[in-house]
């Protein structure tokens, strides 16, 4: 599919776009290189990847990572920012929020006090709100995450499984069950997570937004995206010392402070028991009137 204005600018070379254009998902950086090099009035063809094999098949033949794609010839010109700067115009900037990922830890903070949960159980709330806002839309979340996250990239379906085994964490975190594989699970996780950040911000300087919160989040994949998975690493940590070597384990403590409660049940009942077999002064006397 061609586009043209009337005020078409002549190119000796031949123009074309290849955007993600999914029936879950319209990738919006393909919109906007449509839009300018339409307003630059340059013909170009459209290609629209329509399945995520088409995708997938699009960035391993040509080494890219990210979609849309733009080539003028054989030369690969890059995604929209990389357009706008060959053309030497000014980037429409992405929307960017910090308001979901506020909205979810002062929440996750609130609930953890109101109920008395601990630092621990702030995290179990944290992960565990966190994989259900992945869990409302796992398409959108899948095509997010693959972009930057490095075990994805590699493994596809392990984005279908990130959600689930992040709720698995959280209700670790909370019930204190399994100490040892939710400290395990959660230093393998925010390592990956961490390393994939780094890279992706620091090393590929790539502007994406964040999955933590979802797919169709706003908030830009950073220094906060970074510190998450970090924190997730020093929660492992932790849980792992003390299960090792700190305090016992919430499950076993709980069983100690049941126990104590048994056993002084146990006294009370017998001390009450040995009370009313003991004979009385007046059951004395009686006793020893009747003999006289």
């Amino acid at each position: 599919m061609s586009y043209s204005s009337t005020t078409q600018t002549k190119t000796a070379q031949t123009v074309r776009l290849y955007r993600m254009s999914t029936p879950e998902h319209e990738c919006p950086w393909g919109l906007k290189a449509i839009k300018l090099l339409s307003e630059k009035g340059i013909e170009f063809d459209d290609h629209r990847l329509t399945s995520r094999a088409e995708i997938d098949d699009f960035k391993a033949q040509h080494s890219v990572g990210t979609t849309p794609q733009i080539f003028f010839g054989d030369s690969r010109i890059g995604g929209y920012s990389d357009l706008a700067d060959y053309l030497g115009v000014e980037t429409e900037e992405e929307e960017y929020s910090y308001t979901p990922v506020a909205a979810v830890f002062s929440t996750a903070a609130l609930v953890a006090w109101a109920a008395a949960l601990g630092i621990p159980g702030f995290m179990g709330v944290s992960l565990s709100m966190l994989a259900s806002l992945k869990l409302m839309d796992t398409e959108s979340f899948t095509q997010s995450f693959e972009k930057y996250d490095l075990i994805t990239q590699q493994v596809k379906p392990y984005a279908k499984t990130f959600p689930f085994l992040e709720l698995l964490l959280g209700l670790g975190f909370i019930s204190g069950v399994a100490p040892i594989a939710t400290g395990v699970g959660s230093l393998l996780l925010g390592t990956s997570g961490a390393v994939s950040v780094f890279k992706a911000v620091y090393i590929d300087k790539l502007e994406l937004n964040c999955a933590c919160i979802g797919g169709n989040s706003k908030a830009p994949l950073g220094t906060i995206s970074f510190l998450e998975n970090a924190i997730m690493v020093g929660m492992g940590a932790f849980l792992l010392l003390s299960s090792f070597g700190g305090a016992p384990p919430k499950e076993e403590a709980t069983q100690r402070i049941s126990s104590g409660h048994v056993e002084v049940a146990l006294l009370e009942a017998s001390d009450s028991a040995s009370r009313s077999l003991a004979p009385t002064g007046l059951d004395h006397l009686s006793t020893s009137s009747r003999v006289s």
